[in-house]
């Protein structure tokens, strides 16, 4: 079976909680625990000129990849819910694929 993953476009997450949410949601987290979290980086002015304010969802050791969702054939629910659609789920050889093409990615595959 193929080792599944989330690939997480950064450069275009807009910081809107949804992910957070709709995890905290499917789970059940009690207050203070989340399987994916958002970590801001920035604002600070590069020596380009060029401004480094990035927004990364992270996620954390309580994230399964929404092993149930995944098992009835749907998409974690981070993944499905993103507003930006920033986040995309599958096989962790085609996500590194299209990661070699994009510089601001991050890719998560639990085991």
């Amino acid at each position: 079976m193929a080792r599944n993953g989330i690939l997480i476009d950064y450069e275009f997450c807009t910081g809107c909680k949804t992910c957070e949410m709709a995890c905290k949601v499917e789970h059940s987290f009690p207050r203070g625990k989340n399987g994916v979290i958002l970590a801001e980086v920035g604002p600070w002015k590069l020596d380009s000129g060029k401004w480094q304010n990035s927004i990364v969802p992270i996620p954390t050791d309580l994230c399964d990849l929404c092993e149930d969702r995944v098992k009835a054939g749907k998409e974690p629910t981070c993944v499905h819910h993103c507003q930006a659609a920033v986040m995309k789920f599958g096989p962790v050889e085609e996500l590194a694929r299209e990661m070699a093409a994009k510089p601001k990615t991050v890719l998560f595959a639990p085991r």
